[in-house]
């Protein structure tokens, strides 16, 4: 088994694509009356598509981000804030 670890690295131009999607897919939640929060941790953890709501193509727009690559920008994000 191999002991490295292994990195990843985004473009910033991915990563604010990636967070335009996010910051679209929240919108069109709160929109249609869901908690946004409740409902992106939802597809998160179950990779569901069914917790993303297709109103403004929001479902479509989400599943163009790999699950994991959504994790380890909001992760980077997060841990970059003061």
């Amino acid at each position: 088994m191999n002991q490295n670890t292994i990195t990843f690295s985004l473009g910033d131009d991915r990563e604010r694509e990636i967070r335009a999607i996010l910051l679209q897919v929240y919108s069109a939640l709160k929109e249609k009356g869901y908690n946004p929060i409740n409902q992106i941790v939802g597809y998160l953890l179950s990779e569901d598509p069914t917790y993303i709501t297709t109103h403004n193509n929001a479902r479509n727009l989400i599943r163009r981000v790999d699950r994991d690559t959504l994790l380890q920008v909001l992760v980077k994000y997060y841990m970059t804030q003061e």
